[in-house]
Formats: C-alpha cells, sequence, structure tokens
C-alpha cells in the first residue's frame, strides 16, 4: 500500500473515531443539563432490513446512520488533529 493510500486510510480512521466518540459523549452528555444540544440529531438508512430470500440461502441487508451534534464536533476535531499530526 502506498503512502498515499495509507494517509487516506488513516484519515478515514481519525473521521470514524471522532464520529464515534463524539457520538458517545453526546449521548451521555445530552442529557445533563444546559448539554441537551449535544443530543440533536437525526437517523437516516432503511427502517426495516431488506431480505433476499433464495431458498437455501437468505441474506439480510441493513444500514442505518445516526448523527448527532456531539458527533459532528468530534469529526471536526478528528480533522483537526489529522493535520497537526
Amino acid at each position: 500500500m502506498g503512502s498515499r493510500a495509507a494517509k487516506h486510510l488513516n484519515f478515514l480512521l481519525f473521521i470514524l473515531a471522532g464520529v464515534v466518540i463524539g457520538g458517545l459523549l453526546g449521548n451521555y452528555l445530552g442529557d445533563l443539563p444546559y448539554m441537551g444540544f449535544l443530543k440533536f440529531g437525526g437517523t437516516f438508512g432503511l427502517s426495516s432490513p431488506l431480505v433476499l430470500d433464495l431458498g437455501i440461502l437468505a441474506l439480510t441487508f441493513g444500514l442505518t446512520i445516526t448523527i448527532n451534534i456531539a458527533g459532528i464536533i468530534g469529526m471536526a476535531i478528528a480533522v483537526i488533529l489529522f493535520k497537526k499530526l
């Protein structure tokens, strides 16, 4: 893997980590007074899974993405940290 591909992969991992950590913090800190705005967000994707039944094999596909304000803040922090490294 070339250095450019490795840099892109590291960037995606930083962003993913920022969204996950920010989302978790938003869910926990959003219950505190004056921190409720961190929990504000939305969910989009398939509301019910798509099932492909082939007789002997059944495949189930589903994807739901939930993002909140804290996840967006975490993603921004991850981008800033990545640029500083």
